[in-house]
């Protein structure tokens, strides 16, 4: 794997990966120029609704908001033809069915003249009643996409578990969301609002990545750091 320095305009971080190159913005969306695609995982739209209907912890009901926000800012930066979800869009398939007429018109608006893919995931394992493709996978030029991770696949992005990475500066810690890359997977950040994260260090991140893996921390501009790494600036 071998790292390009970012375009200053744009504060993101740069890296070539499977003789591509790709771009990681500070939100966690995935840009690859020479596709005219932008890649986002783990939406999880609605998720404020799912938790009050199934008696969770009741959260703030701007999720679908705060996260349509984001990514429309993003497609508006990259001027992005394709746009591919990468499973979980929805937190679960009633959510889906349940977004209110304002954020269905909105996500209607992102779509319309572009190339559309959802891809399954584990909260939303079917297709979903808007419109655009829907595949449980996608191969695009030399990279899979996918949800879940195939521990046996090379060249491969996805999401699913959430990455985060725990640091201590100074004395002081801090959690913020990641990026897992090698030179063989990607693992994206979930891209929606309230959804948590799994720690890189965890054994099931630690068993897909090789041991040489960067966690590029999301903020402006993404930071790279060694995944197996538990502290900076210390």
């Amino acid at each position: 794997m071998s790292v390009s320095s970012p375009p200053p305009t744009l504060n993101c971080y740069a890296f070539r990966f499977a003789d591509h190159d790709l771009t990681l913005l500070p939100s966690g969306a995935l840009w690859w120029p020479d596709q005219d695609l932008l890649c986002v995982s783990d939406l999880h739209l609605g998720k404020s609704e799912r938790q009050a209907r199934r008696g969770g912890h009741l959260l703030p009901p701007y999720d679908t908001r705060d996260t349509l926000m984001r990514l429309e800012a993003d497609i508006a930066r990259t001027k992005a033809r394709s746009v591919l979800c990468l499973g979980d869009s929805f937190d679960d398939l009633t959510a889906a069915n349940q977004l209110d007429g304002e954020m269905r018109q909105w996500l209607s608006r992102l779509m319309a003249g572009r190339r559309w893919i959802w891809i399954e995931g584990n909260h939303d394992p079917g297709p979903v009643e808007f419109g655009g493709t829907h595949l449980a996978d996608c191969l695009i030029d030399t990279i899979q996409f996918r949800h879940i991770a195939d521990p046996q696949s090379s060249f491969e992005v996805s999401g699913h578990y959430h990455p985060k990475t725990r640091l201590s500066v100074k004395g002081r810690g801090f959690s913020r969301p990641c990026m897992l890359v090698d030179r063989h997977r990607i693992i994206l950040p979930a891209y929606g609002t309230y959804t948590g994260g799994l720690r890189s260090d965890d054994p099931v991140l630690s068993d897909l990545m090789q041991p040489n893996a960067l966690a590029v921390l999301l903020g402006v501009p993404p930071h790279p750091v060694p995944m197996q790494r538990g502290a900076i600036g210390e």
